[in-house]
């Protein structure tokens, strides 16, 4: 375990993919002399399971509650056997669709002996995110919303894009001032304003990239791809492909484009990156966190988008 402040202890599975960064964070929070609050504790995975385990027989402490951000397949199964072994409630979102004991609602705190920890829903990126608020260290466990290098994905049907700049935006104006992040993906973060700050400055420069191409004539989610994200790497592109139609979603329904079926089919190029094989983007490694981030699950069929104002 990294120790990463006097109550937060950081313990990444070993889970790497493009998906994941360096794997996905869990994190052991001391709340009380003896007692610990796990978030997180990622995929199924016995050797993160034994390291949760681990760090509170170290500490000489037992947890007393598990907290899952969110139901994606790389942070919330591990919460079923982290709890079988450590007798810890499960604490998630009223919409998680994983096992857990307890519902946590916007603004719900947790009390203990020396701190307390708030509960944010938090949707964009899933439906059933939250976020966590460690209040006397004024810092954030933000799960996929916001991770410590790079930006999330966020992809329909679960992920929506305005959903998600509304998110970042309250995480801003009611928590700007927190002194650490901790994401689910990457390091921490300490200048958390400047943070939060990039993330909406990339939404919104992305999206007037979007436009620009709608306005050059790309009418397609892979001819938008292609022009915009040229400096990406290709395996990505199906992850960049399911980013531009969430925000061609968005501008569809706020009347800002016009989608219609396209008149031929897909070529193969064009159908490699609105229905991929999945293996290509991870070598064959971690397709359900794949499948889940990215909400591949029925093959998108060609449509054209044009701007109707």
């Amino acid at each position: 375990m990294v120790t990463l402040s006097p109550r937060v202890g950081r313990l990444r599975a070993n889970n790497p993919s493009p998906m994941t960064l360096d794997g996905t964070n869990g994190y052991a929070v001391r709340v009380d002399e003896g007692e610990l609050v796990a978030i997180d504790p990622g995929p199924l995975d016995d050797a993160q399971r034994d390291a949760f385990v681990g760090a509170a027989r170290d500490a000489g402490a037992r947890y007393v509650a598990i907290l899952v951000t969110h139901g994606h397949p790389d942070h919330a199964p591990g919460a079923a056997p982290l709890a079988a072994a450590t007798g810890a409630p499960v604490y998630a979102h009223r919409e998680a669709r994983f096992p857990h004991d307890r519902t946590l609602a916007d603004g719900e705190r947790l009390t203990f002996a020396q701190t307390s920890i708030a509960a944010l829903e938090t949707p964009g990126h899933a439906v059933d995110h939250l976020v966590f608020v460690l209040e006397d260290e004024r810092a954030l466990f933000t799960g996929d919303v916001v991770a410590g290098r790079g930006f999330m994905v966020i992809a329909p049907p679960s992920g929506e894009m305005r959903t998600y700049q509304r998110t970042l935006r309250r995480l801003r104006e009611e928590h700007g001032d927190a002194r650490a992040l901790y994401g689910g993906h990457g390091p921490e973060v300490h200048d958390v304003r400047a943070k939060l700050d990039e993330y909406i400055a990339h939404r919104e420069e992305r999206e007037r990239q979007i436009l620009a191409a709608l306005r050059d004539g790309a009418t397609t989610v892979p001819a938008i791809v292609t022009r915009i994200y040229s400096a990406t790497p290709r395996a990505l592109w199906p992850a960049a492909a399911r980013q531009v139609l969430a925000y061609l979603i968005a501008l569809e329904r706020e009347g800002r484009v016009a989608v219609a079926a396209a008149t031929r089919a897909a070529n193969r190029d064009e159908a490699a990156l609105l229905d991929p094989d999945l293996s290509k983007l991870d070598g064959g490694r971690g397709a359900d966190v794949i499948r889940a981030e990215l909400g591949f699950g029925t093959p998108e069929p060609l449509r054209t988008y044009t701007l109707s104002r």
